[in-house]
């Protein structure tokens, strides 16, 4: 029997190329009658408590600079919205762990992720490898990987990056009565 070719490789296949497109020189710009707003660069926050926090030296031209202060909740904020904005981020054995032995403290602290108005979880392991048996322990990956998609995560620095600056970008936009869209006729 003839094999069929496959038009279309699986997603848990795919994988970045060796040159990833460089991030764009601001992840989003908002503009008025036409012309580009000089919006201030916000500064984000790195929770001391971070482990192996993420490199954002790729995106220096998004923000003023970079702080490093204990945080109430998450990994990651903007100075000013502490309390409206944060980012938790998992890495694969982290993540693991907070759906194992640690679920009820991790529970808790999405529960009080939910408060904040901007929140986003972020998991820096592919799906290939949350999908595969995790060597020496008996722990199926379907049972984290249903945990996952029930929490709704995304993926990297740069939607790290570019979720902390629009935050920003937006309540700048609020508190100086331009609006809450980027672009005049925006949604």
């Amino acid at each position: 029997m003839k094999k069929r070719r496959t038009l279309i490789t699986s997603p848990l296949e795919w994988q970045l190329t060796v040159a990833p497109v460089p991030p764009p020189p601001l992840p989003v710009a908002a503009e008025r009658g036409g012309t580009q707003l000089q919006t201030p660069k916000p500064t984000l926050i790195v929770d001391t408590r971070e482990q192996n926090p993420f490199s954002f030296a790729r995106f220096r031209g998004w923000f003023a600079g970079v702080k490093h202060k204990a945080l109430k909740v998450g990994d990651y904020s903007v100075v000013g919205l502490e309390d409206v904005c944060t980012v938790e981020r998992k890495d694969l054995p982290d993540l693991i762990h907070s759906f194992t032995s640690d679920r009820a403290v991790f529970v808790d602290r999405l529960r009080k992720m939910s408060r904040y108005p901007h929140r986003l979880l972020v998991v820096t392991a592919a799906l290939s490898e949350i999908k595969s048996p995790y060597g020496g322990t008996s722990i199926n990956p379907n049972r984290i990987t249903q945990s996952l998609v029930a929490t709704l995560a995304g993926l990297g620095a740069e939607i790290v990056a570019s979720y902390l600056y629009q935050v920003f970008l937006y309540d700048w936009l609020d508190k100086n009565d331009y609006g809450r869209y980027l672009a005049d006729n925006d949604l």
